[in-house]
């Protein structure tokens, strides 16, 4: 345990064992226990970890240029694995699509604000400013991205230093904030942001951001049939940006290429992270489509932006040798049946009289937790239940995601699972039965 660490820790109340080892789905400690990463480490490991040969690309490309500054220079890493996202993007990136490469989801979001900022200014139309999200989301943990998120609880601490921009009502049908049921409900939650830009001034509305399948704040909750292609149609007409944050689904996570692939929509950003260094390198890329990059390059041509570390050639080396395992082993593919063989192992656990649900998409699976099944009643926060839970798990040698919040921002609890693409049928089955052990623990005390 980390007792007396240097390190400022994400908690000062809790103890952190030192990981020193990883392959596959496991990863080691100091004190020799392993433990099943059912959670991908925040849905980060994709292809497993200890791949020697995402190391070996990355020493390669750093005792050739490991670093060059975009100011001043490409490099080849960074052009090779910007061609192959846009090639693994929606039919219209494919055609004058362009891919900026920053070090993570959170300052993806940062650079989508101000593209979609910078591309009204381009046209002229200097009004537009606000970035429109949904409550009950997460975009990430600088300010700006902080701004976009509705996650209440997150928000809390910061919210003098949060600009307000319209938030509207989350697409959560096993909750449903207008009290409906889908299909009768019309989709009113998507006609939500037409209602908003019909009360507020939508003139100064630049864009829209949503996660496709709303991950840490909602745990894995995927829309109905129709939802994405309404939003992506109210976007066109009232002549905001659309962008797809699929920082947590991109890059296989669903089944798909990008989450948005299901409903076949093709929005105007899509920002990615996580899964595109698979953990191995900070990295993380906003695809902007064809009519944004014209509007710069036939505008005045420059983007008022910029990271040090953006583009940086050893981290794209990893994004390249991701991707070069990916298709290697062809892990996309095995996305469905892994998550159908974590679903049926999990399946067993829908009967317990706390859990409310099990959903999802893919391996991004989510389970909510209830005092009361049938009133769906949650847990007060003070109890920390999720993260209970976690804990439980832990010790059962399984890792999880927890978090609160899953109802209203406050109340409510889920543990969010999004293992790496190669976990197998005898470890999903581990998974099951350390959160069923969990489970036990936890609510018979």
């Amino acid at each position: 345990m980390t007792t007396h660490s240097a390190l400022f820790p994400r908690n000062f109340k809790k103890d952190y064992p030192v990981a020193v080892r990883a392959e596959g789905c496991w990863i080691h400690d100091a004190s020799g226990k392993k433990y099943l990463d059912a959670a991908g480490q925040a849905a980060v490991v994709n292809i497993g970890h200890g791949v020697p040969e995402i190391g070996r690309a990355m020493a390669e490309q750093s005792s050739r240029i490991a670093f060059a500054h975009t100011s001043q220079f490409h490099t080849d890493a960074a052009e090779r694995l910007a061609a192959r996202l846009l090639a693994l993007a929606p039919p219209s990136f494919r055609n004058g699509g362009r891919v900026y490469l920053v070090s993570g989801g959170s300052e993806a979001n940062e650079t989508a604000i101000k593209l979609a900022r910078q591309y009204h200014l381009e046209r002229g139309d200097s009004a537009r400013f606000r970035i429109l999200s949904r409550r009950q989301s997460y975009h990430g943990s600088t300010l700006g991205a902080m701004s976009l998120s509705g996650n209440v609880g997150r928000r809390v601490p910061y919210l003098p230093l949060l600009p307000e921009w319209g938030h509207i009502a989350p697409c959560f049908c096993s909750r449903c904030p207008f009290d409906a049921r889908y299909p009768d409900c019309k989709l009113a939650c998507a006609d939500d942001l037409e209602t908003h830009l019909r009360e507020n001034d939508d003139k100064d509305a630049a864009a829209f951001i949503f996660e496709p399948v709303v991950g840490a704040t909602l745990g894995a909750a995927a829309p109905p049939e129709g939802y994405a292609a309404r939003i992506a149609e109210i976007c066109r007409n009232r002549g905001l940006l659309l962008i797809a944050d699929e920082v947590m689904t991109g890059l296989g996570r669903t089944g798909k290429n990008f989450a948005v692939d299901h409903w076949n929509i093709e929005p105007d950003l899509i920002t990615v992270g996580k899964g595109i260094g698979g953990g191995y390198a900070p990295l993380g890329a906003i695809l902007v489509g064809p009519r944004v990059v014209e509007a710069f390059a036939s505008g005045s041509g420059a983007f008022a932006h910029g990271f040090t570390y953006q583009a940086h050639p050893v981290a794209a080396a990893a994004g390249n040798a991701v991707l070069d395992y990916i298709e290697a082993h062809r892990l996309f593919e095995r996305v469905a049946p892994a998550s159908a063989a974590l679903r049926a192992a999990l399946a067993p656990l829908a009967a317990h009289p706390h859990v409310s649900e099990i959903r999802g998409l893919g391996l991004l699976l989510g389970i909510e937790f209830v005092r009361d099944k049938a009133s769906r009643t949650p847990f007060e926060p003070s109890e920390g239940i999720a993260e209970k839970i976690r804990r439980a798990a832990m010790d059962a040698g399984v890792l999880t995601y927890p978090s609160q919040g899953t109802v209203d921002g406050v109340r409510g609890d889920h543990l969010l699972l999004a293992p790496p693409f190669i976990l197998s049928n005898d470890e999903a089955r581990i998974i099951a039965n350390a959160i069923s052990v969990a489970l036990d623990r936890v609510f018979s005390t």
